[in-house]
């Protein structure tokens, strides 16, 4: 009986911490590249006046910025660079003379924002990769009726993940990776 009960404890345990796991935000703060050097020209390497490549989250907004970078050893290899994040929010729906601590109509949406650049080396073969941005802020919001404004409910806002890519013309997969 005991072992029972402690086979559905740590059952009941584990349900818990993926279920917790599934639902984290990603957490404001400064998130770093990953490289892989199969997925580049030979030689490529961020350039030496150039900081690393990173991701800032902003602390209430959950915007994503990411730094501006120059990498070298490129040659002519162009580049896309993609910022992708997905977001969560309750959407409160008002009439524009109603009052907006009592809305119309809520509901939960999911929604995504995405950044993305084209990347031409220039002098040298060295790639000047501009700074990428993701904001829910940027995405707008719907409500049933078009008469009616959406406002993302105060306090709900996640950023349930973000990925920014940079991949090199000619290759598979991405050369850098920064995700949270």
């Amino acid at each position: 009986m005991k072992r029972t009960f402690t086979i559905a404890a740590l059952a009941l345990s584990a349900l818990l911490l993926m279920a917790s796991a599934a639902s984290a935000q990603v957490a404001p703060g400064t998130y770093a590249a990953v490289f892989d050097d199969t997925q580049a020209p030979s030689g490529t390497h961020v350039a030496n006046n150039s900081a690393d490549p990173s991701c800032t989250v902003a602390e209430e907004t959950f915007d994503v910025d990411c730094s501006a970078f120059v990498l070298g050893g490129v040659g002519n290899m162009n580049a896309t660079s993609t910022l992708e994040a997905e977001y969560t929010a309750t959407i409160d729906c008002n009439n524009p003379g109603n009052n907006r601590n009592n809305p119309i109509e809520s509901h939960e949406a999911s929604f995504s924002d995405t950044d993305s650049d084209r990347v031409t080396p220039g002098r040298n073969g060295q790639l000047r990769v501009p700074a990428t941005s993701a904001s829910a802020g940027s995405v707008e919001q719907v409500c049933p009726n078009d008469n009616w404004v959406p406002e993302i409910r105060a306090g709900t806002l996640e950023l349930v993940s973000f990925t920014y890519t940079l991949t090199f013309d000619d290759f598979d997969f991405p050369y850098i990776t920064i995700s949270g």
